[in-house]
């Protein structure tokens, strides 16, 4: 076994010492939980009710091993399933027939299972630059409220999560940590295969904005590219999520990146059940337990050592503290200064997902972190990760010895603007030292404009405020990055600067973004003016504006009360006690408040 690299023990003991109170609290609400939720302690009304729907011999199970004076229930093993299934999104039209296939499958464990509830999900792809997109955020805190009610039933003895994109893993992992006292699996559906290579897609998108490509020419790549069921095959918070499933232990290893309705999806998916159904039936790896300060730190350098999605330094936060624990963004960059960057996935390279599971994909990536030390191989569940034989494409994933970089896809910056994410993982070098004049905006849509009139035809920083969750729920921006690299590619030194979020989509742009403390909440964006000169230093960390102090102190900062913000219509009105409530982005973006 490889010595564990001392700066990974140090920042995990850091995360444990920092989290004992509240981690502590947890276990202890979880285990206390686990005493009172127990099937035991059902009256007959409630299981009448709960095994009503299952097929007659499963019912007899019940009846003939319940007894609520038992002090040791001889308990029949019900899974509950939680979905995300819908017809709308590519990634999770292949759950449709999950259900009964799970059934079929445990009723030859000689176990049951039952959809217990249903959780919304929504699509970026569909929403990007729409008001739609507003909702989004905070569909993962519905998505965990969801999640709870489905689980209050408490006749389960172990939880399958079907559930892919954006904010759907982290809320059904959110929900499903307060319910910590249950084993847990996520079962991923795959990618879809291959179409029409993202950067070809990208490239007409660059045209359309340059006039050069019509709406229905775009349409038709658009959709060879997006063709299919699975999940979209670029590396964006999806695909992240699944990636992140496998590095904290709650998929089976190489499990992530197998298409839908192939055979080894299908042979991944019983083992997936049999592995659940052992642990239950034997020493039960119970989710609050496993999802420890080790997880959250594999998880970290899984996302670090591929250019993950950004967005995980706002759902990661928000899972840590749903089990207790007290992550910062300070971990992030501690874990990216140690990180070897092994992989090369669009819009960090040209490769898509199938591609880089054909190349080795996470299995050979985490037999590289654990090989160096970098991953804590304890918190690999079920089954280890193992190739042999294998011979890697360099041009997509790398041993450690030739990695693409000695650190990590992400770095924090801070300063006097506050602090913000830096996707860097696909950023030329030229990029990592930054100076020019402020162009602000408050709307994607004024920047649109301000493109068609060549207003932006210089070297600037983009600055977008008012995006914060606080402000409008934090959508992604994705609708600028077409704009922003036909700049840059006419010559132009573009960066952007915002409270909003831009996924993974960022690729080569220097996108600054979930600046904290946000500008609708008194942030340090709401004092920027037209032509104030910033500063994004990569190398030192720093994110300024080159004002004299006394002058920067004395700028009166935009208000709410200024803006001319629409936040009805398209159900944002439901949403008015998620904005007066969510944390800032550097404390997970969420409305919840866990004091265990």
């Amino acid at each position: 076994m490889p010595v564990l690299h001392p700066r990974l023990l140090e920042i995990t003991e850091q995360i444990i010492q920092r989290s004992v109170v509240s981690r502590n609290k947890y276990l202890d609400f979880i285990h206390r939980q686990q005493a009172a939720m127990s099937l035991k302690h059902l009256s007959c009304a409630n299981v009448a009710h709960a095994m009503v729907t299952l097929p007659n011999e499963q019912q007899k199970k019940w009846l003939e091993t319940y007894a609520p004076s038992s002090a040791e229930l001889n308990k029949p093993v019900n899974v509950g399933i939680i979905t995300a299934y819908n017809d709308m999104l590519s990634a999770h039209k292949p759950y449709e027939h999950y259900p009964e296939i799970i059934r079929q499958q445990l009723a030859l464990l000689n176990a049951s299972a039952q959809v217990a509830g249903g959780v919304p999900a929504m699509c970026d792809g569909i929403t990007q630059g729409q008001p739609g997109m507003e909702l989004s955020l905070f569909s993962r805190d519905v998505i965990a409220q969801a999640t709870g009610v489905a689980l209050s039933h408490s006749v389960f003895n172990g939880v399958i999560c079907l559930g892919i994109c954006d904010k759907i893993v982290p809320g059904l992992l959110i929900g499903a940590l307060r319910f910590g006292h249950l084993p847990v699996l996520f079962l991923p559906s795959g990618p879809m295969p291959s179409g029409l290579s993202h950067s070809k897609k990208a490239e007409l998108r660059k045209q359309q904005v340059q006039g050069n490509v019509t709406s229905r020419q775009l349409l038709a790549a658009e959709h060879q590219c997006y063709h299919t069921q699975g999940t979209c095959t670029f590396y964006g918070t999806a695909n992240t999520n699944q990636l992140m499933l496998e590095f904290m232990g709650l998929h089976l290893p190489g499990a992530s990146f197998v298409n839908p309705d192939s055979s080894e999806r299908e042979q991944f998916n019983q083992t997936a059940l049999v592995c659940l159904i052992e642990s239950i039936r034997t020493t039960p790896k119970i989710l609050g337990e496993w999802i420890n300060e080790k997880a959250l730190v594999n998880a970290i350098v899984g996302i670090l050592a591929t250019g993950g999605s950004t967005n995980h330094t706002i759902h990661l936060l928000a899972i840590a503290k749903a089990a207790g624990i007290q992550l910062t963004w300070d971990d992030f960059q501690q874990l990216s200064e140690i990180t070897p960057l092994l992989a090369r996935i669009y819009p960090n390279g040209t490769a898509d997902v199938n591609e880089f599971h054909q190349a080795g994909g996470v299995r050979f990536i985490q037999q590289e972190l654990l090989s160096a030390g970098l991953l804590h191989a304890d918190v690999m569940n079920w089954l280890k990760p193992e190739l042999k034989n294998f011979s890697p494409n360099l041009d997509i994933v790398r041993p450690v010895a030739q990695a693409f970089s000695d650190q990590g896809g992400l770095r924090i910056l801070k300063g006097n603007l506050g602090q913000c994410v830096v996707k860097v993982s696909a950023l030329n070098k030229n990029y990592w030292q930054f100076q020019a004049p402020a162009k602000i905006f408050i709307s994607q849509e004024a920047i649109l404009q301000a493109y068609q009139q060549g207003l932006l035809s210089q070297d600037c920083v983009i600055v977008l405020r008012f995006q914060g969750p606080r402000a409008n729920g934090m959508p992604e921006l994705h609708k600028l990055v077409p704009i922003i690299t036909v700049l840059m590619d006419k010559g132009h030194r573009i960066a952007l600067l915002t409270d909003g979020r831009l996924s993974g989509a960022s690729g080569k742009i220097l996108a600054a973004i979930h600046c904290s403390p946000e500008a609708i909440a008194g942030g340090p964006l709401a004092q920027l003016q037209d032509g104030d000169k910033i500063e994004l230093n990569i190398e030192t960390g720093q994110l300024n504006v080159l004002l004299d102090d006394a002058i920067w102190k004395k700028r009166i900062p935009m208000t709410q009360s200024m803006l001319e913000m629409e936040q009805w219509g398209y159900g944002r009105e439901l949403f008015e006690c998620f904005r007066s409530q969510v944390s800032s982005a550097d404390e997970g973006a969420t409305v919840f408040r866990f004091d265990a």
